[in-house]
């Protein structure tokens, strides 16, 4: 009979709603660093596939793996400051976006080591990756999608994966940070639209005359409106990180493979490059030109 992989190992259980998966093991069993932080199971999943192992392979799982685990805590910190935007508890949502951006330099700063590999180290271990390819990331796209860049046609990419697909779908149809930053404008008593409030929560949100009114006015007297303009102020700060992160993704991508065709079936660096027109925050950026009269 063969053994159990999971025998000895506490239970674990994940939370549908926060998809947070926590482990059971009583407090006396907690005994060790190692214990606590499972390192049995986390230390054995940078398996590589050369043989003999190839150093660069290990450096590339290993940066992506670490990428995955902040895009998991990103998302959870942006969704708790969404929650806050509901409850119209400005305050607490700051300190969300706070670590949201530490996060997002932390995604930014592992470019430089994965600089450290050529373009001669990647090509010893490339065709081990076959069809895999970031832009499989779910858990990327569940974090594009909380804020704001919304397509339903990467689901496809999925079609495979029940448990991704379900994850997706869902995050799809829930209100983006924008959204529910809309509603707390109209509960504000700013004259939002309602067609926008009851709009597709599956489309991307491309920004309104309306609604860029409501941040001129914000905008023009920040004192009157603090909190909602430091806000405004804040998801400059998330994006414009964001867009960081894109580019030194993109550059890495060009300085590493060229313009070659990246794995999975993806344009490479045509496709990354693209992504640097898209925009979470439209408004934000448009009410800059109205400010300075040439909107």
């Amino acid at each position: 009979m063969s053994e159990n992989p999971n025998s000895g190992r506490p239970p674990l259980k994940r939370d549908t709603e926060t998809g947070i998966t926590s482990c059971f093991m009583p407090d006396g069993e907690r005994q060790t660093y190692s214990d606590f932080l499972q390192l049995d199971v986390l230390l054995e999943l940078q398996k590589t596939f050369q043989d003999p192992p190839q150093r660069d392979e290990l450096l590339f799982i290993m940066i992506h793996q670490v990428s995955e685990l902040w895009l998991k805590l990103l998302y959870s910190e942006l969704e708790h400051a969404r929650q806050h935007i509901q409850k119209d508890e400005l305050r607490s949502c700051q300190k969300c976006f706070s670590r949201v951006k530490a996060i997002e330099e932390q995604l930014i700063s592992a470019w430089k080591v994965l600089l450290t590999m050529t373009t001669a180290d990647y090509k010893s271990f490339r065709h081990a990756l076959g069809q895999s390819s970031g832009f499989q990331s779910w858990g990327y796209r569940r974090v594009e999608f909380i804020l704001g860049n919304k397509d339903a046609g990467h689901l496809d990419v999925h079609a495979h994966d029940p448990k991704a697909h379900g994850i997706l779908s869902q995050a799809l149809v829930a209100p983006s940070i924008y959204d529910a930053l809309l509603q707390l404008l109209s509960d504000r008593g700013f004259g939002v639209p309602q067609e926008l409030l009851n709009r597709d929560r599956r489309e991307p949100y491309g920004g309104d005359p309306s609604v860029l009114e409501i941040w001129r006015q914000i905008y023009s007297d920040p004192h009157a409106h603090w909190d909602l303009y430091e806000l405004g102020e804040i998801l400059m700060d998330v994006e414009g990180l964001f867009q960081r992160w894109r580019f030194d993704h993109a550059s890495a991508v060009e300085r590493i493979i060229g313009h070659q065709k990246g794995t999975g079936g993806s344009s490479g660096v045509g496709y990354l490059k693209a992504a640097l027109n898209l925009r979470f925050f439209h408004d934000l950026y448009d009410v800059r030109n109205t400010l300075l009269g040439t909107g």
